[in-house]
């Protein structure tokens, strides 16, 4: 008997046969099981269904062995905290998806929300198994339940490591985000194949669903990882910021970075022209731990920032205007990115800082019909409902609805900071010279001075840090170069924040 038992497990884990671990080492992929044994601690891992089989008669499946039904699932440690993993083998039958091999995923899912552990998926795939027919397609709506369910309870990470086509392709981009490996992951609700029959548009796989589709068109994929390796230890950085579940806070780690630590650079480092543009990496990396910066969606919608950072050690989310592109003024697809990465923070106990530079949101048709009013409405809802400490830092200009938008004082900011450089109102003061006095400019002997003497009149009554601190829209003007003291000491004192509303299921947030 133990012989048998030995015999079956070591048949069952030499996974498709080591033809077809040659062909997935030729592809430049690692296999399901060497991925999971990189990314746990070693001797970690507990691997749960190992034995399970198919059902399937049909169409020869009856005399058709698959090893663990294609997907490996389980539990262990990475960098010391528990972790659920379902890893898709391809070398087994492509690494269908199956009635049996769905339901090990969604169980997996099920059991890493129960136990309130994170859950990665790593996804190598050819897609639905045809030949189980209903069985396949129902054990796609198991898996889509089991994430649903768990969205908001733990945190979910999808790895594309490979492909992952047709309607197992919804459940990576139902997680919390998805991870791409440059030159193997592929994601698409439909292959080349069915595209050509079905729409008659000719195209490569590459084009529909790599890594220019998803992580700088669709903004799906939020971290592109150039292989196996780079994708899991990207995986496992991510993890480190984030609790295990949504009750609990992130770990707070020591990086030897001062939390008073002053940076004189910083008073010289932002153009004080508004029209100059900058790269607000700059900015991040020298007020937060030791430069360290992991950044989300870093190709898609690029005129606004959002990634995690550490203050003092504290883990929190980061939302931040890019000058260097549009402006930082912020369309559709930034507004999207903006609202779902804050509704990440907020369940998961994360603060969030957020640092303007941004002249509002755009304006004319192209965005108009996209939905602007929409699609901006998001970042109001997300920052509004957020409980966690917010803290937000106006770094230059800040005006018109982005300033709401971005979360200023009464849409849900704990603390607001000015820059002594920053220029806050409702429009900047060359608009509304041009509205307010256009009949007296227009009648002036001298056009063009009356109108700039009108500017600047504006610009010194309304466009500056002062008459919004006056107010108490602005907690205080601070010197750049102390911006992550305040930030550290504004983290301190809102540590043990806590907030009570009305009792009502959700808000009705404009999808």
């Amino acid at each position: 008997m133990l012989e048998e038992y030995k015999q079956k497990r070591e048949i069952i884990k030499q996974m498709g046969g080591p033809k077809a671990v040659a062909q997935q080492h030729e592809r430049g992929s690692w296999t399901a099981r060497e991925r999971v044994e990189y990314f746990f601690d070693p001797g970690t891992f507990t691997e749960m269904g190992l034995f399970v089989e198919h059902r399937t008669t049909a169409f020869g499946l009856d005399k058709r062995e698959i090893p663990a039904e294609g997907v490996i699932t389980g539990f262990g440690k990475v960098n010391g905290r528990l972790v659920m993993v379902a890893s898709e083998d391809y070398t087994t039958m492509a690494g269908t998806f199956g009635e049996y091999h769905g339901k090990k995923f969604s169980q997996a899912v099920d059991m890493a929300k129960d136990m309130g552990i994170p859950f990665v998926g790593m996804n190598d795939s050819g897609g639905a198994r045809l030949q189980e027919g209903m069985d396949t397609l129902q054990c796609y709506a198991w898996l889509f339940r089991s994430q649903i369910l768990a969205s908001g309870i733990i945190p979910q990470i999808a790895l594309l490591m490979g492909p992952c086509l047709g309607g197992q392709a919804y459940h990576p981009v139902m997680q919390d985000f998805v991870f791409q490996c440059r030159e193997t992951g592929r994601m698409a609700i439909a292959g080349p194949a069915f595209v050509k029959t079905q729409t008659g548009e000719d195209i490569d796989l590459d084009t529909l669903c790599g890594v220019e589709a998803h992580a700088v068109k669709s903004g799906e994929t939020h971290v592109v990882a150039e292989d196996d390796q780079d994708c899991l230890d990207k995986t496992k950085e991510l993890l480190s910021f984030l609790p295990a579940n949504n009750r609990e806070k992130p770990l707070r780690q020591e990086t030897g970075d001062d939390s008073e630590r002053i940076d004189p650079e910083l008073d010289t480092l932002v153009p004080e022209d508004p029209s100059i543009p900058y790269d607000m990496h700059d900015v991040i990396a020298r007020i937060i731990d030791n430069g360290h910066f992991f950044e989300i969606l870093k190709d898609f919608a690029q005129n606004v920032i959002v990634g995690f950072a550490r203050f003092g050690g504290r883990p929190a989310g980061i939302v931040a205007s890019q000058p260097m592109c549009a402006a930082g003024a912020l369309d559709c697809d930034a507004a999207d990115k903006v609202a779902r990465f804050v509704r990440f923070c907020d369940l998961f106990n994360i603060p969030l800082v957020n640092l303007h530079d941004v002249p509002g949101y755009w304006i004319g048709s192209a965005e108009e019909w996209k939905g602007i009013l929409r699609h901006g409405a998001k970042m109001l809802y997300a920052y509004v409902e957020a409980t966690v400490p917010k803290i937000t830092v106006v770094v230059r200009k800040s005006f018109a609805g982005a300033y709401t938008g971005m979360c200023c004082k009464d849409t849900g900011a704990d603390l607001m900071f000015a820059w002594p450089i920053a220029r806050i109102c409702i429009v900047g003061a060359e608009t509304a010279a041009s509205v307010i006095f256009a009949r007296e400019i227009k009648g002036a002997e001298d056009p063009k001075t009356m109108k700039a003497q009108r500017i600047a009149e504006y610009r010194e009554l309304f466009e500056n840090p002062y008459r919004a601190a006056e107010r108490g829209f602005i907690d205080d003007v601070i010197m750049p170069s102390e911006t992550r003291k305040h930030i550290n000491r504004a983290l301190d004192i809102l540590e043990n924040k806590t907030v009570v509303r009305p009792w009502r299921k959700y808000s009705n947030i404009n999808l």
